[in-house]
């Protein structure tokens, strides 16, 4: 501390006011104590503490407004203070108490102004002590990390060391075999593992598996994707099968190759499972066959149904509602579905099939509903019909004998009755289509036709089509 070189000369001359502004600058609390350690007056420039927190200090003494562990920095401070009259003043951090309760931690330095006047000057620590509980709190962080961080790396190293599988950690850049486990040592080493870090991958194996197993790294280095041969090791000591997978640490890349026994070739293998031949004749048969949720959401999808909608791949299948595909889009499917909820299958419902160019066929489709837990699913086989339509005689839709004797009503009644007479015979060939169609559900076959179901009922009685509606069907 640099005194001033004529302190009485410049300052002398200072009244109290002066000195409570210069106080109120200098210094965030400003408290004048007695002989007795008694608070006689303060100050305070801090603003965000009331006046009322701090003026039931006055008439107090310093040590019992401050916390337990600061009332022997207080008595040390004010002896301090006046031993230390000429001398540099010695600054001890103190917490006082509010009249709240709340604690007030403070940098204090207590100046002698005269045998029975002491001046305390003060700092606000809060901000200071803010941070420094952020630092701790930081520090604590950081080492229960760093312990997880070391726990977790044991565990990976014993359970390296300890593992029947031979694995190598491997460079990707120079193929430098970075770390080795004992198996790995044992299968392709001299049973050393500091014997393989630094050696060039592969090794161990014969020229040509050598040569494979480099277009292979090159491949997994290129696209990211594990894959994974079978090698023949030297001096016939068999085949292994040896995988590859990559990642990335510190922005460098690394193989992770993992290095297993092969089954011998000469066994036996075994008998492919009912499951597995059952899901090839799936994937294999001529008929499309689709598989959805309740809500007719493709899950899956054959190859002959992606032929048919004039796609290529089932991805670009799956997730779409079968609703896309059918002819008459928001009519088959929901009829479908409602046959399927009440008598869970449908047999040989005609409809046509849509493709994703614009190619119309027409296909009979059966489904049925699977129960599978909570959440059962429909299957459907779509069988293409077109050929058999176009070469069979289409007299089942031919109209009735009736359309004759209309026309032989010519000459004979008004043509106004003639049209009243056809237009309610097409009108009854449309609402029993629509219900041969709907497998005789009136409320789809009115959706069909966008009647109304009580307009479609009254159209029943009067052709006497179908079996009247009970007052259920109401």
């Amino acid at each position: 501390m640099r005194p001033f070189a004529a302190a009485q000369a410049t300052l002398g001359e200072l009244d109290g006011m002066a000195m409570e502004t210069l106080l109120g600058v200098a210094n965030d609390i400003t408290l004048v104590v007695d002989e007795s350690g008694v608070v006689r007056d303060l100050s305070s420039s801090l603003d965000n503490i009331p006046a009322d927190e701090l003026t039931h200090w006055t008439g107090q003494a310093l040590a019992e407004v401050s916390t337990s562990e600061s009332r022997r920095k207080v008595q040390s401070l004010l002896h301090l203070g006046v031993a230390a009259a000429e001398g540099e003043p010695r600054w001890r951090q103190i917490n006082l108490i509010l009249a709240s309760g709340r604690e007030l931690p403070l940098l204090l330095a207590a100046v002698p102004l005269s045998p029975t006047r002491t001046l305390v000057c003060g700092r606000d620590l809060r901000a200071t002590a803010a941070l420094q509980q952020r630092l701790v709190d930081a520090q604590q962080a950081m080492e229960r990390d760093y312990w997880k961080f070391r726990h977790a790396e044991t565990r990976y190293r014993h359970l390296f060391q300890v593992a029947s599988e031979a694995v190598l950690v491997v460079d990707a850049t120079t193929q430098r075999i970075l770390e080795a486990n004992p198996a790995a040592a044992r299968l392709v080493g001299d049973g050393g593992t500091q014997g393989l870090v630094g050696e060039t991958f592969p090794l161990g194996v014969d020229t040509r598996s050598k040569e494979a197993l480099n277009n292979l790294l090159a491949g997994v280095r290129a696209t990211g994707r594990a894959e994974q041969l079978r090698a023949e090791l030297l001096d016939a000591r068999g085949e292994v099968l040896v995988a590859v997978s990559t990642y990335r640490q510190d922005n460098v890349s690394h193989f992770l190759v993992r290095l297993s026994q092969a089954a011998p070739d000469t066994l036996a293998q075994p008998a492919p499972s009912t499951s597995s031949m059952l899901l090839k004749l799936v994937q294999s048969v001529p008929d499309c066959l689709v598989v959805t949720d309740l809500d007719g959401r493709v899950i899956s999808a054959n190859t002959a149904f992606i032929e048919l909608a004039q796609l290529t791949t089932e991805e670009q299948v799956r997730g779409e509602t079968l609703d896309r595909w059918l002819g008459r889009t928001g009519v088959d499917l929901s009829v479908l579905i409602s046959n399927l909820r009440q008598r869970g299958a449908v047999r040989l419902f005609a409809t046509t099939l849509r493709g994703e160019y614009g190619a119309m066929t027409d296909v009979e489709i059966s489904a049925t509903m699977v129960p599978h837990g909570d959440r059962p699913f429909l299957g459907f086989t779509i069988r293409d019909v077109g050929r058999r339509l176009n070469g069979e005689s289409r007299n089942k839709k031919e109209l009735p004998r009736s359309v004759g004797q209309l026309t032989e009503l010519v000459g004979r009644v008004p043509l106004k009755d003639i049209v009243g007479e056809t237009t309610d015979l097409i009108e009854q060939l449309c609402i029993e289509a629509a219900l041969e169609l709907t497998r005789d559900n009136r409320a789809s076959a009115a959706e069909m036709l966008g009647l109304s179901r009580q307009s479609l009922y009254v159209k029943l009685r009067r052709y006497g089509v179908g079996d009247l509606p009970s007052d259920a069907d109401k």
